[in-house]
This record gives structure tokens, sequence and C-alpha cells, in this order.
């Protein structure tokens, strides 16, 4: 995809963003979780282009912004953890 189609291909996505919030749609919760994900992408790729810092810097930052989106899938397996030791201690059972 040479640089031409891929700025036409972002155009088309923002319109249609646009579009959809005028509508009553709202789809800032995908792109909020995209956007981590993306960051991430760019670090990875700026990495293996030779340019350390800046793709470090993207990482980290993706990183962090992933950091609380998942702070919900880190507490279930947290639960999940703590009741098959609980389980397991009733037992008399060593894990």
């Amino acid at each position: 995809m040479n640089g031409k189609n891929a700025l036409g291909a972002v155009l088309v996505v923002f319109g249609g963003l646009m579009v959809m919030k005028f509508l009553g749609i709202h789809l800032g919760w995908i792109v909020g979780l995209l956007m981590p994900f993306i960051l991430i992408g760019l670090g990875v790729v700026g990495v293996r282009n030779d340019s350390k810092v800046i793709g470090s810097i993207l990482i980290v930052v993706g990183g962090l912004m992933l950091l609380p989106k998942l702070f919900g899938l880190f507490s279930l397996l947290l639960a999940i953890v703590l009741i098959v030791w609980g389980v397991a201690m009733f037992k008399g059972k060593r894990i």
C-alpha cells in the first residue's frame, strides 16, 4: 500500500467515525482500546527500523495506556488463583 492509498484509507475511517457519531453511534471505547495496540505496533516497527529510542518510547506509552484497560482481567485472574489456592488448602493438597 503506497502513501496515497494509506491516506485515503485513514480519511475514510475518520469520516466514517464522524458520520457514526452524528447518527448517535459512539465507538470511542473501541478507539480507546485499539490506540495502545497501535502505539505498541508502531513502536515495534520503529525498533526494527533502527529508531530504538522513539520505538521504545512508543512501546512504553502504549503499555502504560493498556494497563488500566487490562486491570479487570488481572483482577479476575487473581481471584481465580486465590479460589484455587483456598480450595487446595481445604483439601490439604500442595499446589
